[in-house]
């Protein structure tokens, strides 16, 4: 049995996986994630587990270059904005309008779901390299 880290094997078989670049989502439980990007799926009740958790136990694993948020993260969960500044101090943030952040799972290895239930709680995670 694996001792630290990530525990889930799908997500920790991802993480793994990762190259320079490459990306992977974690967000709400309301994300519509593309046919096309595989789904691994968290959530067990109403904001169990919340986004912020899960994005820390990644961000352990996962080094992250630049990140991309929806837009109206700013008006409508300013305090999810700020909760993620505060676990990624030092890395670029890049606003794109929610449309084309869904549009841009397309692109991501996966994308967890998580049971946040507040809104715009989503982010696609750019890996980054450790030399």
């Amino acid at each position: 049995m694996k001792k630290t880290g990530i525990l889930n094997s799908d997500i920790s078989r991802v993480v793994a996986d990762m190259g320079h670049m490459d990306w992977i989502g974690i967000g709400d439980a309301g994300t519509p994630v593309p046919k096309e990007t595989e789904k691994i799926d968290l959530a067990v009740h109403a904001n169990l587990p919340s986004f912020i958790d899960v994005l820390k136990e990644v961000l352990k694993e996962l080094e992250v270059q630049k990140i991309y948020v929806a837009d109206e993260i700013k008006e409508q969960n300013l305090q999810q904005l700020e909760n993620i500044k505060k676990v990624l101090p030092n890395v670029e943030i890049e606003f794109i309008p929610h449309s084309e952040l869904k549009k841009g799972l397309k692109k991501a290895k996966a994308f967890v779901r998580t049971g946040e239930e507040s809104p715009y709680s989503n982010v696609i995670l750019e890996s980054g390299v450790i030399f």
